[in-house]
């Protein structure tokens, strides 16, 4: 890569950054801190990048200050360490300012992170991107010494979504105005999930799967050098076909097998690794679980409703379910549980919040209802609960049972209030 092409691509990025029209996101970022912002392909670290220059640019910094470099240009490859410094050279060569560092999908540099803590200890402020979840590996970690912050990117909420259709629910009345608009919005994000680039989609469907398909073979097949790619792909379809269950190891393994491609329970627990490390699956462990029962059963959700759906025929209250933990995931990291014993199952628990959440498509049926009242108004006996809520698709009332309020909250509403 010669100097020349550096400083061009240097001088395009600068003024492509910082011109990009935005739907800002409520991410928060501390001025002097410097951040790793990781999550699946798509899912807007790139976009949270062009955000940050436009705060920063607002507040006074200038335009020359801001070193973008997105390392996926098809212009450049086969990229060195020493091409990094070679950046920052070409940079100090153009202007006499001291850069702020954006460093787009730099993963793709080996080595990378010594070029990242080098530029931290020398007290340079730097934003990296990373679709690969290795980077928070814990030999990366300890490279990057705690000098950097990470920053986890998830599709957009439901209130990001409904910016990105031209209407903010911050607006006096917003709800009450745009009801009809808001629910209509509501079932598409229910069924093609948030990924920023299908929010104005008719049809999402082709671009989502393209999108696994490069996942699959990109993010997992290649990368992890993945021989049997047969079984990780029935692995995959089984996820997706049981994601409001539990799942074992051993399990997993056996219906793996019995579709004509062996595969032992080390390679399930290796696979369904990778899945998470590259931001495809978000698994949920049992709060009540003794330690081997929360590794060896979780429940396995997916970090799209759009991506979900593909594998789906009946999808409906699978991907209620699967909206609701994306969600709560988002907002509240690794507070989020099932809660499964003899005496109360309960879908989601967030201890912390004292909260707990059963999802249920309907509770027109007296069973299902019962069944979902029992296991909030059991848990709520040995677990001391602030709020017991049934998020269903449509539905809203107020259930009063043991001297219990049982809030039943239709999606959207529910999508609204989580923000």
């Amino acid at each position: 890569m010669t100097k020349d092409l550096v400083k061009q691509l240097i001088a395009e990025y600068q003024q492509f950054a910082t011109s990009v029209q935005l739907v800002e996101r409520r991410v928060d970022f501390m001025d002097g801190q410097n951040y790793v912002m990781v999550g699946l392909r798509h899912a807007g670290k790139s976009y949270l990048m062009y955000q940050r220059i436009a705060q920063l640019i607002k507040s006074g910094h200038s335009r020359e200050e801001i070193l973008f470099f997105n390392f996926e240009d098809d212009r450049i490859d086969s990229l060195q360490l020493s091409d990094l410094e070679l950046i920052k050279v070409c940079y100090e060569e153009m202007y006499d300012h001291r850069p702020i560092f954006f460093l787009d999908e730099i993963q793709l540099v080996e080595g990378w992170e010594k070029f990242a803590r080098r530029l931290a200890d020398h007290k340079y402020n730097v934003y990296i991107t990373g679709s690969n979840a290795k980077m928070l590996s814990s030999e990366i970690a300890t490279t990057l010494g705690g000098r950097y912050m990470i920053q986890e990117v998830y599709p957009y909420s439901f209130a990001e979504y409904l910016n990105a259709n031209g209407l903010d629910l911050k607006k006096q009345n917003a709800l009450i105005k745009n009801g009809k608009q808001i629910a209509r919005l509501a079932e598409l994000y229910f069924r093609n999930g948030g990924l920023p680039e299908t929010a104005l989609m008719k049809n999402s469907r082709p671009w989502l799967s393209s999108l696994y398909n490069k996942i699959f073979f990109g993010d997992l097949v290649t990368r992890y050098a993945i021989r049997n790619d047969f079984a990780l792909k029935v692995l995959i379809r089984k996820l997706a076909e049981s994601v409001k269950q539990p799942l074992s190891y051993n399990r997993l393994a056996s219906i793996v097998s019995s579709t004509g491609k062996k595969i032992s329970t080390d390679t399930v627990i290796d696979y369904l690794a990778y899945m998470k490390d590259s931001w495809l699956t978000l698994p949920f462990e049992n709060f009540m679980g003794k330690l081997q029962d929360k590794e060896m059963n979780k429940k396995y959700y997916f970090i799209d409703n759009g991506l979900l759906a593909l594998f789906l025929i009946d999808p409906d209250t699978s991907l209620l379910e699967n909206i609701v933990a994306i969600n709560l995931r988002r907002t509240h990291g690794s507070d989020c549980y099932f809660f499964n014993t003899p005496n109360a199952e309960v879908d989601f628990y967030l201890p912390l919040e004292g909260a707990a959440f059963q999802v249920s498509y309907s509770l027109s049926d007296a069973e299902t209802r019962k069944r979902e009242v029992d296991g909030l108004v059991s848990l709520a006996k040995f677990q001391k609960l602030r709020r017991l809520a049934i998020i269903t698709k449509d539905e809203e009332e107020t259930i009063e049972r043991d001297g219990l309020t049982i809030e039943v909250v239709p999606l959207w509403k529910w999508l609204c209030s989580v923000g």
